[in-house]
This record gives structure tokens, sequence and C-alpha cells, in this order.
């Protein structure tokens, strides 16, 4: 049997041993076999980490932002040198394809390197005074230190698109990752130390929630909150930043509408559906969580569509063959079955999967199979709650106020996909659907130089492009008077 590594926390450029004495088995969701350990860290850790970052970016900050870029460029460097490593750890702790592994720490180190790109772009202003021999200017300058809550499903991409913007921008870092999936987070502060990245520059705590992530968002050190995650924890989050008035920035659930209007390309629209739905086990939050099909196309599309879903072959994610991995743990498996129960319940039929898959290989793991719900109507369960795997509920809608209604009729507000060929359409789309993101005639995935935001429970903030980075800075104003 292999050795189980055990992973320290990261403080101010160095490995330690929590004093807690406890650890967390970390569990490959394929087999349930523990492939790692981490430290279960607490309270009084998270504020060492604070205060070790709070130091360091007093001195970071000095350094020109081309100086701090050239360090980032050699740890985005050292990442895709390290791509096969810290790929096939993100297989083994969250169940997604090798492939989409290896596509997830490329895009770490470029998120790193566009944040880099930046670094020459960090401009303030100057504006006429009302008073003479009077200017005015006003600069952008770092937070101080920000702590970075990551989620399960992309956890080294999403440490990579809070780091990169973060410390450029003259802030330090300390990151936790969720404890599912920590390990290629981790991996990061050795690369950091590699490259030289100053101690206390960038630290990775692992640990529960209540104790260390409450600590690390309610100290006064903390002077941003990066959180992408679930809706409930973002407000937890909000309501515990509150008492210091930290700045937050929260990229929360999501329940993106897939609308697939009488005159789209049905071929087109049938394969960006299907892996907008499927991809990384539907565990995105951009993800295509409810489809509606406009009644001229219905039968068409859904016959395309459901022969497609039939051939999504699901297994082993180290396999080049495999289009769909497990669910990422054991709670999230029992969450799919209590959806596609609570469906049936309320009407729906299951057109195909609705269950874990069976035979050789599936005997143990978080596998459920490509799911999807007819029949369905607006009003049920499944159309409102985020299931966040490979679950699609899909209506019919006859004219695009009806559609539009049901569209906006959600809680959340990050992503929206329409594919249509009528420009007309597209821009009354763009008017009225109430979203952060809107894809036409494509599925999700946004760019470094979007802007990814969500409206309503879906968060606020935003992140990527320029305007997500000047989330890391605020604007110091100096009233300069002179002599004529």
């Amino acid at each position: 049997m292999a050795e189980i590594k055990e992973y320290q926390l990261f403080i101010n450029g160095e490995w330690r041993t929590s004093t807690s004495g406890d650890t967390i088995d970390i569990v490959n969701p394929s087999t349930e076999e523990i492939v790692a350990r981490v430290q279960n860290g607490t309270a009084a850790e998270a504020l060492e980490a604070l205060e070790a970052a709070d130091k360091a970016q007093k001195e970071w900050k000095k350094l020109p932002a081309r100086s701090r870029a050239e360090l980032l460029y050699k740890l985005a460097d050292e990442i895709k040198a390290n791509t096969e490593h810290l790929a096939q750890l993100l297989v083994k702790e969250q169940g997604k394809l090798l492939k989409v592994a290896r596509f997830e720490v490329a895009v770490t180190a470029s998120f790193i390197e566009y944040a880099c790109e930046g670094a020459r772009r960090i401009e303030g202003d100057i504006i006429p005074s009302d008073n003479p021999n009077e200017q005015i200017w006003i600069q952008k300058v770092p937070r101080g230190v920000v702590v970075a809550i990551t989620a399960w499903n992309f956890p080294l991409a999403l440490a990579g698109r809070k780091l990169g913007p973060a410390l450029v921008a003259g802030n330090s870092i300390v990151i936790k990752p969720t404890s599912e999936t920590p390990l290629a987070t981790l991996e990061l502060g050795y690369l950091a130390q590699k490259v030289g990245i100053p101690a206390g520059v960038i630290n990775i705590l692992t640990g529960p929630g209540r104790a260390m992530g409450n600590a690390l968002v309610e100290s006064p050190i903390c002077k941003m909150v990066t959180m992408t995650g679930s809706t409930p924890v973002g407000q937890q989050i909000a309501r515990n930043a509150a008492q210091n008035l930290t700045h937050v920035q929260l990229e929360l659930g999501g329940k993106a509408p897939f609308i697939v209007f009488e005159d789209a390309d049905i071929d087109a629209a049938v394969a960006s559906a299907l892996h907008s739905r499927f991809d990384n086990c539907g565990q995105v939050c951009t993800c295509n969580e409810r489809m509606y099909v406009h009644e001229d196309i219905y039968d068409t599309f859904m016959e395309k569509f459901i022969a497609a879903t039939k051939n999504i072959k699901v297994g082993d994610p180290m396999l080049e063959e495999t289009d769909m991995g497990p669910k990422v743990n054991a709670a999230e498996l029992k969450h799919m079955e209590h959806l596609v129960e609570v469906s049936v319940k309320e009407g729906a039929t299951i057109a195909t999967g609705g269950k874990r898959p069976t035979g050789s290989g599936f005997e143990k793991g978080y596998w459920f199979e490509p799911t999807v719900l007819t029949n369905v109507t607006q009003n049920m369960t499944i159309v409102h709650e985020e299931s966040f795997g490979p679950i699609l509920p899909v209506l019919k809608f006859k004219t695009f106020e009806e559609v539009i209604g049901y569209a906006n009729d959600c809680e959340y507000g990050l992503a929206a996909m329409v594919f249509t060929n009528d420009m007309n359409t597209i821009m009354k789309c763009n008017d009225e659907l109430e979203y952060g993101e809107i894809y036409v005639n494509r599925g999700h995935g946004e760019q470094h130089q979007g802007f990814h935001n969500g409206y309503k429970l879906s968060g606020s903030g935003g992140e990527d492009g320029k305007y997500g980075f000047e989330q890391y800075m605020e604007k110091k104003t100096f009233y300069i008077k002179h002599k004529a």
C-alpha cells in the first residue's frame, strides 16, 4: 500500500504541524481510498498566518508592481512545469477527468500571467481642483491582507484566480482551500518557496470553516475577503466580515438557464447544452442547470440531446476515453438521489439516467448517471434548487415573454445561455435577462479579460479582467496645494 502523504500548514514561508494534533483525510471520489492527510488547523494558527501576511505585505507593497509580477511569472512557469503532478493530484482529490485537470493547471498559470500583465496598468487620475494652485490626485493602492476562500470544484484554478491579482496589486494573501480538495493548492506553497516569493506573502491553511474560516474573516487584520462557494456560506462570511466593514468579494451559487429559440442551430445547441451540463460532473457554477426549448423544435432537439446524453461514458477519470467522473463526496451523491426522487414525486419523468451506475468499476466511489428530466414544470423543486451535478430538467416554452419570465424566476443571477440567430432576440435578452454573464450561441466558460459577476444571490464584487483586478485595490485621494 502506498504511503499516505501528510501535508502541513504553510505559514510565513514555513511548513508547520497544527497544534490541534488532528488531521483530515482526503478521499479519492472514484475509489473512496485515502490519498493524503492535511492539518486540522486552529483559530490561533489563522491569526499567526494573518500576522505573518500583514508584516510581509508592508515590504511587498514597496516593490514596484513589475518586480512583483516577475516573481509571479516564475510561479506560473513552475505551475506549468509541474502540470502532470498537479493534475493527478486534482484527479485524486476531486474526481475530475485527467484531461480537465491538465486544463485546470494551465488555467491556473494563465490566471496568474494575466494578472502580471496588469502590473504596468495600475492607473490613477489627476483631476482639476476648484481651488487655484491645486490638483487632486487619486491613486490606487493595495488593500493589505487578502483572505481567499476557495471551492472544491476547481480548487487550483480558483486559487490562481485570486492569488494573481491580489499579489500583483501589492497585497499579501492567506488562502484557505476547502477540506475536500486542498492538495493541489497546498503544493503552491512548495512552488512559492522555490521561486523566492518572500515569506508571509503567500500563506495556505487547512481546517474547519467554523473555527479557522471565521477567525480569518473576523480579524481586523483581514482587509479583503474573496470567496468562491455556496450562497449560505457566502452570506455568513458577509455577516462575519461586516463587523470590521471588510471588503467582500463573493462568487456564489448559480442556476443558469439554457434557452433554445426556434431559429437556433440545433446541433450546435445540443453540443453546447451537453458540455455545459455534464462537464466536471456538472460541478460548475455557470453550468446549464435548467433548459428551456421552444415547442417548435422541442421533439427534434430532445431526440438528439437524449441520444447524446446516453453516449456519455462514465468511469475512471484517469482514462482518456472517459467523459464524466464521479461526484466529489457521498453527501453530494445523496443530494443527487434526493433531487431525482423529489422530481419524480412532483411529476417529472426520467428520460435517461436517474441513479447510480452499476457493474464493474462502480462498486466504490460517488458515481451518478447523466440524468435528463422531462415533463418538468416551472414550479418544481429541481427548477429552483441548485443541483451542482449531472441532472438537467427540460421545459418547453412558447413565447419570448414566457421564457424570460421563467429564466428570471430565480434567486440566482450568475450566468445564462441563449441560442438564437435573431439579433433582435439577442438584444432583448441582453436587456431583460437578470444575469451577470450571458453566453450567446455557445456554452459556458468565461475568459480572463471578461468580468465574472453575479447578480442577486450569486454574489457581489466580481472577478477577472480590469474590473476584477480593481477589487484588490482601494483609492487614496491627495489634494495637492502648491505655489504658483
